[in-house]
């Protein structure tokens, strides 16, 4: 990376974003939060209704399960850092199209080099999709350990997936416990 931004910098580079669609439809950009010396770094799809609401990411309902899970590691959510693929809600929540993710992809990779965690768990297909260049589903690459720049990446399932398919939960659990015993937690 050959310019440097500071977290900061590139934040307010996000909430004046204008680079695809979805700043149309935005109430706030979601940027992500968290430690910005985290060992462990979160990246999921992108806003919700109530993470657009609040520019905050994982606010809804998956992100009290989120929290939970975080909380089951032995962290709290201020410990670790939290961001998304593109950073304004798509309409209805679908999934971010290619351009959209493709206007946004450098922001996080941004957060991650500025961050620099030792390990990063991946929320989801999408977030596995776009910062791996992966096409395989999230139920073939969830549980194996992958890389991006030399930083070891667990793709698990996106705790809406696991709101909606409970029984999934302990293979994330699992997924999870690997994340632990690399980042060696309590």
């Amino acid at each position: 990376m050959s310019q440097t931004y500071t977290l900061d910098e590139l934040q307010q580079m996000v909430h004046n974003c204008q680079g695809c669609q979805l700043c149309r439809t935005r109430t706030n950009t979601v940027f992500g939060e968290g430690n910005p010396h985290a060992s462990l770094m979160f990246i999921g799809e992108g806003p919700g209704r109530d993470e657009d609401l609040q520019g905050r990411p994982f606010v809804g309902r998956a992100g009290q399960l989120l929290d939970k899970m975080i909380a089951a590691m032995g962290l709290q959510r201020q410990q670790v850092y939290i961001g998304n693929i593109v950073k304004c809600r798509p309409p209805n929540n679908r999934t971010p199209l290619p351009d959209e993710a493709a206007a946004c992809i450098n922001f996080i990779k941004w957060q991650i080099y500025l961050v620099q965690p030792k390990v990063i768990v991946l929320l989801g297909a999408t977030a596995a999709h776009y910062l791996l260049d992966d096409p395989r589903g999230i139920m073939r690459l969830r549980g194996n350990w992958l890389n991006y720049q030399g930083i070891p990446v667990m793709p698990t399932y996106h705790p809406a997936f696991l709101l909606r398919q409970e029984n999934a939960k302990r293979d994330a659990w699992q997924d999870l416990q690997q994340v632990m015993a690399r980042l060696e937690c309590p």
